[in-house]
């Protein structure tokens, strides 16, 4: 299993802690953002593929802003792979 533990930028969120499974999310639990709609993501995104995870949720955003904590997750996830970290 692999954990990842991403600071995130520009959202209410802190940090998000990721564990992964193989080619699948196993856990999600962010630090901060809003409560329903965070423990919302992490409910809808365990048990599914990584990739597609990353294609549903880059490039989200909220209010004004140019990302969200659903993109943050995207990140995240690309930025594992992309790394390396995923294997």
């Amino acid at each position: 299993m692999t954990h990842i533990d991403y600071v995130t930028h520009g959202t209410c969120s802190r940090c998000i802690h990721v564990d992964i499974e193989g080619d699948y999310i196993r856990s999600v639990r962010f630090d901060g953002g809003c409560p329903g709609n965070t423990r919302g993501i992490s409910r809808l995104t365990e048990g599914m593929k990584v990739e597609d995870v990353i294609q549903k949720l880059e490039g989200v955003t909220c209010r004004d802003k140019s990302t969200s904590c659903p993109d943050q997750l995207a990140r995240a996830l690309r930025e594992a792979m992309t790394s390396g970290q995923l294997k």
